[in-house]
């Protein structure tokens, strides 16, 4: 069975360690890779919303997201 995962065990039976074929591997650290970068993007965007809740609470001015487009010629 190439997609078989196998297992390490101690001398009593414990499991210590799993084999996993590589493309199983291979699958789980992209997966792995996009739910980092999602985590990151869901951080930023939480992190921007706190930054215009504290902003407004100051009574401080903002971008508008026109002015900021039309800045950076998107």
């Amino acid at each position: 069975m190439a997609n078989a995962v196998k297992y390490i065990l101690d001398t009593n039976g414990e499991k210590q360690s799993v084999l996993i074929p590589l493309n199983k591997w291979n699958d789980i650290n992209e997966k792995y890779k996009k739910l980092q970068n999602k985590v990151k993007l869901m951080t930023e965007i939480k992190n921007g919303i706190l930054e215009v809740k504290k902003a407004n609470a100051a009574g401080e001015k903002l971008q508008t997201l026109k002015d900021f487009l039309n800045e950076c010629s998107c």
